[in-house]
């Protein structure tokens, strides 16, 4: 066990664990078997050479061998990290005990997408909701969403989310929910849990559906609803000329529960 404060008789916000014994002979053992198997191979390769006058042979086996001498390597630097594996588990609760609220330093936090096909906007809102919801001063706390596509279904979603998270972020803080992704809260569990107010709890539940609902339904029409374009007036400076390599500049900022969202749309 490892901390930077053990000498001062303060708790540590780390700790350095090893895996148990048997878990590191286990594996040990497997990475034996697996170099065991390379040195054949490489004896196979270096005791049966192809006729040299087959030069169609020769270009396979160099092929094989460079691969295998490749693969070997591989296996050498990943097993200096892996023979004598180390965990790090952190105890935030400790932070705060530690240190009062003005001395916590300010902490940027940049969730990046690129493609609102292959990264559903309520995938990429979950992830943005659950950082906001850190149990962070708020004033410290930035939250930036880089878009690399330029995506005005992104961007709406965002929008949505921040609304959302009038709701959300109050809601996390009384109640102490884990996991704070919306997505993942509501999935665990049918029925609220003791601590949590069972009316309070349905009706965020059906906001959240609801939310999923709307940019559901715009990721399926493409359509941005003109309400949120009349709100963000960053959805004017879309056109059809628009594309992920060639468009303006936007940052659309956004204060919330949890200081600042920022939409970075720059490719």
């Amino acid at each position: 066990m490892a901390g930077s404060s053990v000498s001062s008789g303060r708790p540590p916000l780390f700790a350095s664990e090893k895996p148990a014994r048997v878990a590191a002979y286990a594996y040990r053992l497997f990475a034996s078997t697996l170099l065991a198997g390379l040195l054949l191979i490489w004896l196979y390769r270096a005791t049966h050479l192809p006729p040299r006058s087959s030069s169609a042979r020769w270009g396979a086996w160099l092929g094989l061998s460079a691969a295998e001498l490749w693969f070997g390597f591989y296996w050498v630097l990943t097993l200096s990290v892996r023979w004598s594996p180390v965990y790090r588990r952190t105890f935030p609760d400790r932070l705060a005990r530690r240190y009062k609220e003005e001395e916590l330093p300010g902490v940027d936090i940049f969730v990046c997408t690129a493609d609102p096909t292959l990264e559903p906007p309520m995938l990429v809102i979950s992830t943005v909701l659950s950082v906001m919801a850190y149990d962070y001063p708020p004033e410290k706390l930035n939250i930036y969403l880089s878009d690399d596509t330029s995506s005005a279904i992104t961007l709406y979603a965002l929008y949505e989310a921040s609304e959302f998270a009038k709701h959300w972020v109050p809601f996390c803080k009384k109640y102490k929910v884990e996991p704070r992704s919306p997505a993942a809260y509501f999935a665990k569990a049918d029925s609220p849990p003791d601590a949590c107010n069972p009316k309070e709890w349905f009706a965020l539940k059906e906001i959240h559906k609801d939310l999923t609902n709307r940019v559901s339904s715009v990721v399926n029409s493409g359509k941005i609803p003109e309400a949120a374009e009349c709100k963000v007036g960053d959805f004017t400076q879309w056109n059809a000329s628009t594309t992920c390599t060639d468009h303006p500049s936007i940052v659309q900022v956004r204060r919330g529960f949890m200081s600042i969202i920022t939409s970075k749309l720059d490719h």
